[in-house]
Order: C-alpha cells, then sequence, then structure tokens
C-alpha cells in the first residue's frame, strides 16, 4: 500500500526518529485552533467502516468499547491531506467488555450517558475537525501522564500507538461542549481512490470536563476508590471519492 507522498514523504527518516525516540508519550493537549480550509477533492467516510474505540480503567478492573462514526469528509489535494472531520454518536456508544443484555451493560452505559461522564443528554454528538497534518517526529508527542501503579494501570502511548506512523495529525476534539486541540501519531494511507487513517493515543478525560472520581480529588482520601484520568482512544477511518451504495 502506497503512503501518502509529498507531506507524507521521508519514511525512512520518520523510522530513524521512531526507533531513536522516546516511546512512553501521549498525545499533545492545546486550546482551539483553526480549521483547516476544506479544499481539493472532498471523499466521503465511510461509516459502516470507521469507528472510534475507547478502553477506560481503575484499580479495580477496565472497560471497553466502540463510539460510532456517522458522518464525515476527508478532502485531498493530489496525494496530499489537507482537511478532514468527522462525527460521532455519543448516545450509541457500545460497551463490548460486558454481555450485550446484560444489567450490569445498561447500567454502565446509562452512568457513561449522564451527567456524570459525556452528558449525553445535553451532548449528544462529539466531533474532530483536523487543524494540520505534518511528518512524524516523536519529539512533539508530550509526555503520559503520571498514573498511580495497579493491575490495572491504562496502557502507556508506546504500548498502543500504531506502528510506524507516517504523521503527526492535529484537530479540535469536542466533547461535553469543551473543544481543545489534541496532536497524535497516525498513519494515512491511499490506494486506488481510497484513503484510510489509523491512530492510537492517549487522553486525559479531565480536559473536557469528565472529572467524576478523578485521581486529582480523591487520591489522597480513597486510594482505591478512582478512576483513571488517562483513556486510551483509537480510530479506524475510510473515506472515498464516491460512497458505497
Amino acid at each position: 500500500m502506497k503512503t501518502l507522498k509529498s507531506t507524507f514523504a521521508m519514511v525512512a527518516a520518520v523510522l530513524l526518529v521512531v526507533a531513536c525516540g522516546p516511546k512512553e508519550k501521549t498525545v499533545e493537549t492545546s486550546d482551539a485552533k483553526a480549521v483547516a480550509s476544506a479544499s481539493g477533492e472532498a471523499m466521503m467516510v465511510r461509516t459502516d467502516n470507521s469507528m472510534v474505540t475507547w478502553i477506560g480503567s481503575k484499580p479495580a478492573g477496565k472497560h471497553n468499547g466502540t463510539i460510532p462514526i456517522t458522518a464525515g469528509v476527508i478532502n485531498v489535494e493530489g496525494n496530499d491531506i489537507v482537511a478532514a472531520n468527522f462525527q460521532m454518536d455519543i448516545t450509541n456508544l457500545v460497551v463490548l467488555d460486558l454481555p450485550a443484555d446484560s444489567e450490569y451493560n445498561s447500567k454502565l452505559k446509562g452512568h457513561l450517558m449522564s451527567a456524570d461522564f459525556f452528558d449525553a443528554e445535553n451532548h449528544p454528538t462529539a466531533t474532530f475537525e483536523m487543524t494540520g497534518a505534518e511528518i512524524f517526529d516523536a519529539t512533539k508527542v508530550s509526555s503520559d501522564l503520571d498514573e498511580p501503579k495497579t493491575d490495572y494501570t491504562p496502557a502507556s502511548m508506546g504500548d498502543i500507538m500504531v506502528e510506524n506512523p507516517t504523521h503527526i495529525i492535529s484537530g479540535n476534539l469536542t466533547m461535553r461542549g469543551t473543544t481543545k486541540n489534541i496532536s497524535f501519531p497516525a498513519i494515512v494511507t491511499m490506494e486506488n481512490g481510497m484513503v484510510k487513517a489509523k491512530a492510537s493515543f492517549n487522553i486525559d478525560r479531565t480536559e473536557w470536563g469528565l472529572t467524576f472520581k478523578e485521581r486529582a480529588s480523591l487520591a489522597e482520601k480513597l486510594k482505591d476508590d478512582f478512576i483513571y484520568n488517562t483513556v486510551n482512544v483509537g480510530f479506524e477511518l475510510e473515506a472515498e471519492t464516491k460512497p458505497s451504495l
């Protein structure tokens, strides 16, 4: 499969950086930035082959699941990706580690939908809008949070990052009415009129107001009754010039 050229060239240099650069890293977060101009050819995201994954952890265990992507567009000029956006349906979040028809699954999803977490009644969707893309550079990926060590400490960036990332993608992630710009490693490829993107990284949930049982406020009082601030997030996107019928 051919990687995107121009802005995604110099793969050999990228691999050298990966081999020599720091591994235990997570995404950089900052205030919202200007969204990339949607020029060039618009390629529609295939929602049937695209999704977001999540893993949330606490000292006693962890849960994982998916969030569907309901719409999106990736804009390309020649072999360059110049803009991208997609929308996620928080109300249709899925919990995968508990039986779908179980009471525990229903209770967990209900809690995640509540004001303790996503506040889905007021904020049913989340969005991502690309603000930039550049050749991957491991030195531009910031450090993991210093989380307490237990059997369920969240995986570090070095453990979950995609292999041989081609570039750093930056964009505005909006959840629960809060927008933050994040930068993360990803691999993006183009072949036969289709763009594919894949990434896996960590975010600090408290940056978006998901502060229920955050470690900072409970660590001293309840040593084992907190939820890790770090959440493992991943996504896979496919986009094509003509949406499948």
